[in-house]
């Protein structure tokens, strides 16, 4: 009888001290505090969701609000929660988490901290292209969404083309894409000026930035691009970080920079578009969740992770405040990030100035 020899695994090691994960002739290497961060960031937005699940003229408790995700609320929770509530929600914490991601993206790339899709054009190209879908075509969610990605992409290839000269550098990227935001905008003026008031009018609130009447379809609009284009921008993450170190330096560390530089800024575009055709243009969630992120977690580079979870967090807590401080959800999101994120633009600036960099 001839003895069965048994597989030996390769065993799990960990080496919290180190941010080693180690399994057989696999490794991975990650930062501990960065990880705490993520799960709390996660915990916090969760809790915000919860939150808001439970505000409104049928009010529920946080713990009723669970039991009903379970099934087993109380007698007209569920349409309230299921139906009404849980899209704007889950659409809310979508939107941030790909602005938050695409900001990351974007300041890297261009290694400022304004160099985020809403300041350089891309967020007001996606925009200019759901306009059109919506104004001129009398659109629905998905052509609005085909109209903001073939905005956004329009306008990053533009400004690629425009900011190329032996390649793309990260200050002449930001000086084109401001100029682009500009002309975008007179674009964004022409559509409201040709259109009916009804359009204009709806078209108006959705360019503030609004989570009211989101439905499922908004929601697969968002989920899109994280779960298609998440992935993309985390399996280049370390290609990022050696980015930030020059084209010269990532070249010699086997890193194709342009052609690096072309993916990453096409995701980066794609989540951008995706996240303003199902929300519109939430203002600074993008600019301010990198820069929040990197003082959380105090570790040098992108941070895309940390980054897309602090987007996810401001947003769904913005969207509590809005529905709790004016006993409705009728005020567009917009608002309140777009206020928030002017203090926060001085107080960078302030930065800056007392850094002598600016």
């Amino acid at each position: 009888m001839t003895p069965v020899r048994e597989e030996k695994r390769p065993a799990v090691h960990v080496d919290l001290r180190r941010g080693l994960l180690r399994t057989g002739r696999w490794s991975l290497r990650y930062d501990p505090r960065a990880v705490l961060v993520c799960v709390l960031l996660a915990a916090l937005a969760a809790l915000a969701m919860v939150l808001a699940l439970g505000t409104g003229t049928y009010a529920l408790s946080p713990a009723e609000v669970v039991r009903t995700l379970f099934g087993d609320g109380p007698p007209g929770a569920g349409f309230v929660v299921l139906d009404l509530r849980l899209p704007r929600a889950l659409v809310a914490a979508l939107v941030g988490f790909g602005m938050g991601m695409a900001g990351a993206v974007f300041q890297s790339l261009t290694r400022n901290p304004l160099g985020s899709p809403d300041v350089i054009g891309f967020g007001n190209g996606a925009s200019a292209g759901a306009l059109v879908a919506i104004i001129v075509l009398d659109a629905g969610t998905t052509q609005t969404a085909v109209g903001a990605v073939s905005g956004g992409c329009a306008t990053a290839a533009a400004v690629y083309l425009l900011a190329w000269k032996r390649g793309v550098h990260g200050y002449r990227l930001v000086l084109v894409g401001i100029g682009a935001s500009a002309v975008l905008g007179a674009v964004t003026n022409f559509l409201y000026l040709r259109a009916d008031i009804g359009k204009a009018a709806q078209a108006a609130s959705w360019t503030i930035g609004s989570l009211n009447a989101r439905d499922w379809s908004d929601v697969t609009v968002a989920a899109l691009g994280v779960a298609v284009l998440g992935p993309v921008v985390l399996g280049y993450a370390r290609r990022l970080t050696m980015l930030e170190m020059g084209d010269d330096t990532a070249a010699a560390l086997g890193v194709p920079p342009e052609r690096s530089r072309l993916i990453l800024l096409s995701a980066g575009t794609g989540l951008t578009a995706l996240a303003v055709a199902a929300a519109g243009p939430v203002p600074f969630v993008a600019m301010a969740a990198p820069q929040l992120a990197r003082r959380m977690t105090r570790a040098a580079g992108p941070n895309v992770l940390p980054a897309a979870w602090t987007g996810a967090l401001l947003l769904t807590a913005a969207d509590l405040a809005t529905q709790r401080l004016t006993g409705s959800a009728l005020l567009p999101v917009g608002v309140l990030t777009g206020v928030a994120g002017g203090a926060y633009l001085a107080w960078l600036l302030r930065g800056e100035r007392r850094g002598a960099r600016l």
